[in-house]
C-alpha cells in the first residue's frame, strides 16, 4: 500500500510542529489509510492547532456545484474556526494568518488543470510566503497517474480561478510536485516543505496504491470520474449537461434534442482510444435540465493506459456542435469569478481550440497544435518530479 504524506507525515514528521501554532488547509478527503481525519489525528497528538481553512466545497465538502460560497464558521466537531477559500476571499488573510507559524495542506487533486484545488494552494503558499509562515503540503497520488499529460498549455490570457498557470490539462503530477513547480518555477518563494509519499510509482493507477476513495468534492464520487475529468469538465463550458444529477457525472452526458445512437455512430470514426461510447437516457434531479429526459453517452473507459480524456471530450462537443448546430449552444459568463470571457475558453486555457471546433477542424490536426508547447512543458516539468 502507498504511504500517503499524511501518513508518513504523523507517523515521522509530528517534531516539526513541536512548539508551534498550527493550521491545516484541507476537505473531506484528507484521511488516511483508515479513513481517519487529519485535524482528529493531529489533535489526537496534541498539535497546537488554531485553524481550519477549506477549499472549494467547504470544509466538509457540502457545497454541491461551482460558484457556490461557503461561509466561514466554526467546526462543530473540533470547535476550531473555519476559514473559507472559497467566499469573499480566496486568499487568505493576515487576520487569518496571525496566529499561525505551519500552515499544513492536504488535499486530494485529480489531475486536471481546472480543478481548484492546485489554486486554492497556490494562493495559500502566496500568503504565508507574505506573512512569513512556513507552508507543509503533504503529498497525495494523483489518481489518473503522474505519468500522462495531454492538452494544450494555458495561455495567461486565459488566466481565472480554473487555471492560473501555464500547464496542460492533464499535468501528470501529484500535488507537491505541482507545489514544487509553482513555488520554484512561477517564483512564489514561500518556506516549503513537502513530504513525500513511500510506496509511490508515477504510473499507478488509484486502485493500485490500495488506499481508499474519499469525495473530494461532490461531483468526483469514484477514481472513474477523475479519469474522464480531464475531457469532460469541458461541458460546464456548454449548455450540455455533465452528468450532474445523475450518479455517474462527467461519465454520463447529454441534452434533450441528443439522439445517443446517431451520436455513436457520428463519434465511431473518429477511433478514440481505450473508450466506449453507451447510448443512455437519463433525467437530471438538479443543475442542467432538471426533470427533463435527455439523451446522452455514457463514458465506459477500456483501457485507461491509452485513454486520452481530453481528445475525447473535444471529440464529443465537436460531435454535439456538428449534429445539432441549431441546439447546441456555448454557456455564457459568469464563471468562476470570471464575468467577460467564455467559460469554454477559460476552461480550455485558449480561444483558439474553441475557434477550431466552431469551424469542425480535423481532431487530430488540433490535437497536434499544442503538442509543441507540450513537449517544452515536459522538460520544465521534470525539474520537479520526486517520483
Amino acid at each position: 500500500m502507498t504511504r500517503t504524506g499524511l501518513n508518513r507525515f504523523i507517523n515521522e514528521k509530528l517534531s516539526l510542529l513541536k512548539g508551534n501554532r498550527v493550521a491545516v488547509l484541507c476537505h473531506p478527503a484528507s484521511v488516511n489509510e483508515k479513513y481517519e481525519h487529519i485535524i482528529d489525528l493531529l489533535l489526537h497528538h496534541g498539535v497546537h492547532l488554531t485553524t481550519i481553512f477549506a477549499p472549494q466545497h467547504g470544509f466538509r465538502g457540502e457545497k454541491q456545484d461551482n460558484m457556490i460560497e461557503s461561509a466561514h464558521g466554526l467546526d462543530s466537531k473540533s470547535q476550531l474556526p473555519v476559514y473559507s477559500l472559497y467566499s469573499e476571499t480566496r486568499t487568505p488573510t493576515e487576520e487569518m494568518l496571525k496566529d499561525i507559524d505551519i500552515l499544513i495542506i492536504d488535499l486530494q487533486d485529480v489531475g486536471t488543470r481546472v480543478y481548484t484545488f492546485i489554486y486554492t494552494m497556490a494562493l495559500t503558499m502566496k500568503a504565508c510566503r507574505d506573512f512569513k509562515t512556513k507552508v507543509i503540503v503533504l503529498d497525495r497520488p494523483n489518481p489518473i497517474d503522474a505519468n500522462t499529460v495531454e492538452g494544450n498549455i494555458l495561455d495567461t490570457e486565459f488566466k481565472s480561478f480554473v487555471g492560473f498557470y501555464p500547464i496542460p490539462m492533464r499535468h501528470g503530477m501529484t500535488v507537491g510536485e505541482l507545489a514544487l513547480l509553482f513555488n520554484r518555477d512561477y517564483e512564489i518563494g514561500c518556506d516549503l516543505e513537502v513530504i513525500e509519499m513511500a510506496s509511490y510509482k508515477r504510473n499507478m493507477s488509484f486502485e493500485e496504491t490500495q488506499l481508499p476513495w474519499v469525495l473530494p468534492s461532490p461531483n468526483m464520487p469514484t477514481s472513474d470520474t477523475a479519469l474522464v475529468y480531464p475531457g469532460m469538465v469541458l461541458f460546464e463550458g456548454t449548455l450540455v449537461s455533465e452528468g450532474r444529477g445523475t450518479t455517474r457525472p462527467f461519465e454520463i452526458f447529454g441534452a434533450p434534442y441528443i439522439n445517443p445512437h446517431e451520436l455513436v455512430d457520428f463519434l465511431r470514426p473518429y477511433k478514440l482510444p481505450g473508450v466506449h461510447f453507451r447510448p443512455l437516457s437519463f433525467e437530471p434531479t438538479f443543475h442542467k435540465f432538471q426533470g427533463e429526459h435527455c439523451g446522452g453517452l455514457q463514458i465506459h473507459v477500456t483501457d485507461r493506459r491509452i485513454f486520452r480524456p481530453y481528445l475525447t471530450g473535444l471529440s464529443i462537443i465537436q460531435g454535439i456542435k456538428t449534429l445539432y448546430p441549431q441546439d447546441f449552444a456555448w454557456k455564457q459568463p459568469p464563471y468562476e469569478y470570471e464575468y467577460e470571457k467564455l467559460p469554454i475558453d477559460l476552461l480550455i486555457g485558449d480561444q483558439n481550440i474553441r475557434k477550431s471546433l466552431d469551424t469542425s477542424q480535423d481532431i487530430y490536426y488540433i490535437e497536434d497544435s499544442w503538442m509543441g508547447a507540450l513537449n517544452k512543458f515536459l522538460d520544465t516539468r521534470s525539474k520537479h518530479l520526486i517520483y
